[in-house]
């Protein structure tokens, strides 16, 4: 297949009522790799609002078995985007994610927040380092497959643009940023998995968690109080990533998807998984309480 081929394909798909196959074929043939970073950003840029950097430092999780709640995140996001919402799995995940998302009390503000990042991130950095950047079919795409998410997931009054989700994104971040010692520590935990990854683990772990920092904004950093990484830092950094995007114009089309299952950061589930099991539980009842 030629690129023009791949880009007639999603050209005859309509934007709307195909968006999880336009968006399906973003995320595991043109931009795997991308999307894959893009999305770890987007869940880490959360940590950055108290309310939900300490929600996931007070359930310990993110904190205490990290590549786990790495692995389930991705894996949960995977199956419904793989199987679709009316898929066997597709529909396994979304309950699993609507069932840990009803053990808390989480307001529709910061739920639409967490929406705003998986589709403004992502958008934001295949402009910057990608081959190539996104078509406007390609984020009207990105948009309906989240607000159809958003529908299921019960999450009100999300944008129906991507500049709308832009303008909310910068928005709910200018006005919540802030540092927070419980979201700082599950950004700790979240920069030491990443320096185990691919081909950050070449690299001493300062280095690689530098260099992970470099590709951050100050917004973000100030509100980890990370130190700001020096501008050769940052150039080298992103002009290496950049550098990445350019050479991969030149190589043959993917034809055969990469779903987050085939990805090696996934390390919780060698002799596989089952997508019911995915994910955080109500603790049992411990028993009948006695006669006082």
């Amino acid at each position: 297949m030629h690129r023009d081929q791949r880009a007639a394909q999603i050209a005859a798909l309509h934007p709307h009522d195909d968006a999880r196959e336009v968006y399906r074929i973003l995320v595991t043939l043109e931009f795997p790799w991308d999307m894959n970073q893009a999305l770890s950003l987007a869940l880490f840029r959360t940590y950055a609002v108290p309310s939900v950097g300490r929600l996931l430092f007070e359930t310990g999780e993110f904190t205490e078995r990290t590549q786990k709640r790495y692995d389930d995140t991705a894996l949960l996001l995977d199956a419904m985007l793989t199987d679709g919402l009316d898929g066997t799995d597709g529909r396994a995940a979304l309950r699993r994610m609507n069932q840990m998302h009803a053990m808390y009390d989480i307001s529709n503000d910061d739920m639409r927040y967490v929406l705003a990042t998986f589709v403004v991130v992502p958008l934001r950095w295949v402009d910057a380092y990608g081959w190539r950047r996104f078509t406007e079919h390609e984020r009207q795409a990105t948009v309906h497959y989240y607000r159809d998410l958003a529908r299921h997931m019960g999450i009100r009054d999300a944008p129906d643009t991507w500049q709308g989700f832009c303008e909310l994104l910068d928005a709910y971040e200018v006005a919540h940023f802030a540092y927070d010692a419980g979201a700082r520590a599950v950004a700790d935990a979240t920069l030491d998995l990443a320096t185990t990854f691919s081909p950050l683990h070449l690299l001493p772990q300062d280095v690689a968690r530098r260099s992970t920092l470099a590709l951050m904004d100050d917004p973000l950093l100030d509100a980890f109080a990370y130190p700001r990484p020096s501008p050769l830092l940052r150039r080298a950094t992103r002009a290496g990533v950049r550098l990445r995007g350019r050479v991969l114009r030149h190589f043959p089309v993917r034809t055969t998807p990469v779903t987050s299952a085939d990805l090696p950061n996934i390390r919780s589930y060698a002799d596989g998984f089952d997508v019911r099991e995915l994910g955080t539980f109500r603790p049992a009842a411990s028993g009948c309480p006695r006669a006082g």
